[in-house]
């Protein structure tokens, strides 16, 4: 990283952690907290269990809570402990920004030159995301095939947990209202349900600002029946011809520690016992390929034994492609994160975040201030002024100093964003090696498919609906003073307009130009392509798939809810399975 650009982060960093008032506990007291938690390093080099699941994010945490209710579960995540410093709403630009091999956030940029993000943490992306909690629509839930009251239950169990109702500030107050404004209606008030109009969503941030995450279910577990080891990187599933067996059976995994000792996990005996991939959609796919079950020839490629031709593995990945817009307001706006959305009829979606003028405090006394966008920094990679292929690293630079430069009013406002249904585009992943703490090579294809087009523009023109509305009048610029705030706009770090009126690019290109990440990516692992309907692998036994990578879709506005509920849907479905006669 230029020197420049690091100094750069190390300021927002030094900010966000000195704004966090809590006396962080260190990790050996973490660790006494939850006994049932241990690192890598400290398990034994062999070990036997019922189930071994292999990802502690979204979906693995409430799976293995709940598997281990009545057996003896082993959960292996490749991060660490997600409750040092993750109360303050403002963790998640820390983590995004922070490139370091320790960070909870493993940085990786996508073949279509999008910066994007993968979770390394236990809780996954639940610890760094902006918290917004919405369940899928119902006609995602009927053409997913689910059970639709063991649905709704585990959503319950989900939400009994860790879902709030936020306190919603003016900012967002005026969105919602200049949403209805704009023609998103009807106002549907406070729920979790996905209904077209515009509503206030739930929160895993709490009344004081706590934020709380996929870990949290790991406190109802039973002790006994589960074992959490942290820095556990799982190099390949192992696998064996049985008698009588029509497929390969998964018997055990191999994972490394930190140390880089080889440990080795193996199934207890009993045909009901599994292996889960819950690595998310990146891993799972990964995993997969490193342990042979993949396309033939891209596995022979890198010299991996093939053990299933399944040329569908790492297929249909997609990502909800974003446009925002920042909005500067002439009035100071309080610090939230998505609150309230407007679901359009035309399949685009639109929410806000905004900032205390985006400045974090670094001393009480002297009141100086990091200049920062938050999530929408060039330091997170987000740098939606340039199209994706020209957001080098000396371009991040280059928007980080102009950052600097800015006026203080500068950073008083929120973003707008849209982002689309679907999406209907999509790519996939590759290998780049068999080290498996490497992220594998991804292609989303943003926009490759009109109708994802057609959603985004539609979106743009809401927003512009939205900040020319009375309801957000207080809150946008009437007139020219503005000008005197951003005199240089042409190399200002984000968005101001939609499209100014001197732009010669057409809607849709402004969509392809601007684009980023919401990350909302999924898909790789298919059900009907690599899982079938109960998320068993094809051409293999006793393996499993269950986690965000088995999307065609993304479901409803955020797909954290849903990505939880299926850890405890399956967990809950595999129990009755284990004791079914």
């Amino acid at each position: 990283m230029a020197p420049r650009l690091a100094s750069s982060v190390a300021l927002v960093l030094a900010a966000i952690l000195a704004s966090l008032c809590l006396v962080a506990l260190s990790e050996d007291e973490e660790l006494e907290n939850l006994r049932f938690v241990r690192r890598a390093q400290d398990a034994p080099l062999v070990s036997r269990y019922n189930y071994i699941v292999i990802g502690g994010g979204t979906s693995g945490c409430p799976l293995a809570a709940t598997l281990s209710e009545h057996s003896r579960v082993l959960l292996l995540e490749r991060g660490g402990l997600p409750y040092r410093n993750m109360s303050n709403q403002q963790h998640f630009t820390d983590a995004l920004a922070d490139t370091s091999p320790a960070s909870p956030a493993q940085r990786f940029i996508s073949e279509d030159g999008v910066v994007n993000a993968r979770a390394r943490v236990l809780g996954g992306g639940s610890c760094l995301n902006a918290g917004f909690y919405t369940r899928a629509s119902n006609d995602y839930v009927r053409a997913a095939g689910w059970d639709a009251r063991l649905v709704n239950s585990s959503y319950r169990w989900v939400e009994r947990a860790l879902v709030f109702r936020p306190d919603v500030p003016p900012w967002q107050a005026a969105l919602r209202d200049a949403l209805l404004e704009a023609g998103v209606t009807p106002d549907n008030g406070f729920t979790f349900d996905h209904v077209t109009g515009t509503k206030i969503g739930g929160t895993i941030f709490d009344s004081s600002g706590q934020r709380h995450t996929a870990a949290d279910f790991l406190r109802h577990a039973r002790p006994r029946g589960l074992t959490v080891l942290l820095y556990a990187t799982v190099s390949r599933i192992l696998f064996r011809q049985q008698e009588g067996a029509a497929y390969p059976v998964a018997y055990g995994v191999v994972f490394a520690d930190p140390l880089g000792a080889q440990h080795r996990v193996y199934l207890q005996d009993g045909g009901k016992n599994e292996v889960i991939l819950s690595a998310g959609t990146l891993g799972s796919p990964q995993l997969l390929m490193l342990s042979g079950v993949g396309p033939q020839a891209h596995l022979e490629a890198h010299g991996i034994q093939v053990l299933v031709d399944q040329p569908m593995v790492g297929q249909g990945v997609a990502d909800n492609p974003m446009n925002s817009v920042f909005i500067p307001s002439p009035v100071p706006v309080a610090l939230s994160l998505v609150q309230v959305v407007g679901i359009t009829r035309s399949g685009s979606f639109i929410e806000g975040v905004s900032g205390s003028e985006f400045g974090i405090p670094v001393s009480d006394g002297a009141r100086l201030l990091a200049r920062s966008f938050g999530l929408f920094s060039p330091q997170t990679g987000q740098l939606g002024t340039l199209p994706p292929k020209q957001r080098t690293p000396e371009a991040l630079q280059r928007a980080a100093e102009a950052m600097r430069r800015l006026d203080r009013r500068a950073f008083r406002g929120g973003f707008i964003l849209e982002k689309i249904l679907g999406p209907v585009s999509s790519g996939h992943i590759e290998l780049r090696s068999t080290d498996p703490r490497a992220n594998p090579a991804v292609t989303f294809n943003y926009f490759q498919e009109k109708e994802d087009l057609d959603r985004c523009v539609h979106g743009i023109e809401t927003i512009e609906r939205v900040i020319q509305s009375q309801a957000f009048a207080n809150f946008t610029y009437a007139n020219a003073s503005v000008e005197s705030i951003f005199t240089d706009s042409a190399n200002f770090p984000v968005n101001l307009l939609p499209r100014h009126a001197n732009d010669s690019r057409t809607p849709e290109q402004y969509c392809r130009d601007t684009v980023m990440t919401i990350w909302h990516y999924h898909g790789g692992c298919q059900v009907g392509a690599v899982v079938d309907d109960d998320y068993r692998v094809f051409g293999v036994q006793r393996l499993r798939v269950i986690d965000s990578s088995t999307f065609k879709y993304s479901p409803g506005t955020n797909p954290q809810a849903t990505v939880m509920m299926l850890g405890r849907y399956m967990g809950v479905k595999i129990q009755a399975e284990r004791w079914r006669k």
